[in-house]
């Protein structure tokens, strides 16, 4: 007989495609989801305006402060935005961008010159030699003069803060007439400016204030027939939002009554004594006519 072979199973494993990973690919996923979320949040807000901006980024800063302070009910453009000492600067910024985007305006940006101050925004409409916005000697305004306050109201005109309009001359003497000087001229040109911008986009109850200096705030002392002491100044003024108000107020209701009831019995106890020496002085009357 012929010997056998033991027989030799050999088993093989199988493989099961890629098999379970743990839902690695959901937390990939996840990750991809969460960048593209972020990348069209962020080239919203670069198509969004500074105030949008400032709001969104005051209350990133703090949720619960900031973005009170931030807010109002005014609607329009700058809905949700108030100017503060905080955010006066992005004003500036978008002022400046409107006027170098206008081509007869840009030429104007040696004349106009803006800073922020105690008081606010200071706009400051500088004339030339050549009487670039009134006519020297005169109220009425130029054409480039209109179109750069119809620009400034459009913009002004959609914020909550007040405005305050200031008119200066130079020392010129002005001969014109008698009774008629630079104190005239000067408030004279403040009211031209008022009345432009009012016309155009700011509201009737948004100028608190028009004054005219004549040439007592001259913007060169060292020269005083300088051109540039001839100009128009735009005050924005701040918005002060006193969150917190409300809260002090009870507070300072009770100290009042508490105050007033701690005078109301220093008073009866200064009373007093006066009732003693009065009965006193009757006593001792008596005495001396006995």
């Amino acid at each position: 007989m012929a010997e056998q072979r033991p027989v030799i199973i050999i088993k093989r494993k199988k493989g099961h495609g890629g098999g379970h990973h743990g839902g690695a690919w959901k937390v990939a996923y996840a990750d991809f989801v969460t960048a593209m979320m972020a990348l069209f949040i962020v080239l919203w807000l670069m198509n969004s305006s500074k105030q949008m901006q400032e709001v969104i980024g005051g209350y990133f800063r703090d949720p619960t402060g900031v973005s009170k302070r931030v807010g109002t009910n005014q609607t329009g453009a700058a809905e949700n935005f108030s100017l503060t000492k905080d955010n006066m600067k992005l004003l500036k910024e978008q002022l400046q961008k409107k006027i170098q985007q206008n081509t007869d305006l840009d030429k104007l940006k040696n004349q106009i010159e803006m800073t922020v101050t105690a008081e606010g925004l200071r706009i400051e409409l500088m004339e030339s030699d050549k009487g670039t916005f009134f006519d020297s000697g005169s109220e009425q305004p130029t054409p480039r003069c209109k179109e750069l306050l119809t620009m400034l109201a459009k913009e002004l005109g959609q914020v909550p803060n007040k405005i305050s309009v200031e008119g200066h001359t130079d020392a010129k003497p002005f001969a014109r007439d008698t009774n008629y000087g630079n104190w005239e001229l000067s408030a004279g040109r403040g009211n031209t400016a008022r009345r432009v911008m009012q016309a155009n986009g700011i509201r009737g109850d948004q100028i608190s204030q028009v004054r005219g200096y004549a040439d007592q705030r001259l913007r060169k002392p060292d020269n005083p027939e300088d051109p540039s002491n001839r100009r128009i100044s735009l005050i924005v003024q701040y918005l002060v939002k006193n969150v917190d108000e409300d809260d002090a107020k009870p507070g300072a209701e009770g100290e009042s009554k508490e105050g007033a009831s701690k005078e109301g019995g220093s008073k009866h106890e200064g009373g007093a004594p006066k009732q003693e020496a009065s009965a006193a002085k009757h006593e001792g009357e008596s005495a001396q006519k006995h």
